[in-house]
């Protein structure tokens, strides 16, 4: 699933345009290095998201076309 899709999924950023921008400004790096919104998200990577002076570290737990909002926070582990 891209990057920017699976981060609209799960909840972590509102709408997939806000996603793709924050890709293209190199905001989100995936396992140490920026992506771009077409990167191919796996269970297991360790996404990197900084917005302003908060970085917020996920790792991923399960990569799923639909999702209800209630499971959206299943997708991913929180890290410090």
């Amino acid at each position: 699933m891209r990057l920017d899709k699976w981060l609209k999924v799960s909840r972590l950023i509102k709408r997939r345009t806000v996603a793709n921008e924050a890709c293209d400004n190199a905001r989100v790096t995936a396992n140490g290095r920026s992506v771009k919104a077409s990167y191919d998200v796996k269970a297991g990577d360790v996404l990197e998201l900084r917005f302003g002076e908060r970085v917020t570290r996920v790792e991923v737990l399960e990569v799923s076309e639909h999702v209800g909002k209630a499971d959206a926070p299943a997708m991913y582990r929180e890290l410090r």
